[in-house]
């Protein structure tokens, strides 16, 4: 009687666990497919830069720069009389104000991706420079700034040196027209710089009067 009862808890116990793990010849649950077939998402960001502030009626002088190496771009219309071509320059006069965002392709081989580009088209707003002479002391810090008057509301200048071996040593001047720096040594330089706001630029003398 006792083997019995002993033969009948072994089958239980054998039973109990037949059901808590699943057979090797189940098929795959319906969560775990949905899981495996869920496509592969391609990384975001094609461009070091995909938005740009261009002023009507002034020729468009932009680059594209996509992150990947050894990749080309799709030509496309960009906007009112702005288009991009195979480079990725971006080229033509804005002929209407106003906002656009467009679709480009970044291509390698015959596979291409698909991002978007916005052009800013500001009117075209006049304006002026400023503070274009800064006296300092040799080896005493510069802190000056080079401004404007004038364009687009809430659009920032930038700044470009255009012959670095007119600055003084030990002087900079950013892209955001901050003058900086120690000067090295007593004397006068006139450094080039081109100042561009949404597209519209021109070109500055800016005078360091060192002591």
């Amino acid at each position: 009687m006792r083997q019995r009862w002993v033969f009948l808890l072994a089958g239980m116990a054998v039973c109990g666990l037949s059901a808590a793990v699943p057979s090797l010849t189940e098929p795959i649950a319906p969560v775990e497919l949905m899981a495996r077939e869920t496509p592969y998402h391609r990384p975001e960001g094609e461009l070091v830069e995909d938005t740009f502030y261009v002023t009507e009626g002034i020729e468009v002088a932009q680059q594209l720069l996509p992150t990947a190496k050894g990749v080309t771009v799709r030509p496309a219309y960009l906007a009112v009389g702005v288009s991009v071509d195979e480079s990725g320059r971006l080229h033509g006069k804005p002929a209407r104000v106003g906002t656009y965002v467009a679709p480009v392709q970044i291509c390698s081989g015959p596979s291409c991706r698909e991002t978007r580009v916005t052009l800013v088209v500001l009117g075209n707003v006049p304006w002026t420079p400023r503070d274009l002479i800064f006296p300092g002391k040799a080896g005493v810090p510069l802190n000056g700034e080079i401004g404007i008057n004038g364009g687009p509301p809430g659009v920032l200048p930038t700044f470009t040196v255009t012959d670095h071996g007119r600055l003084p040593e030990g002087v900079s001047i950013g892209p955001d027209g901050h003058v900086g720096g120690v000067p090295a040594k007593a004397g006068i330089s006139e450094v080039p710089v081109r100042i561009c706001v949404a597209g519209n630029c021109a070109g500055v003398v800016v005078r360091l009067i060192i002591e």
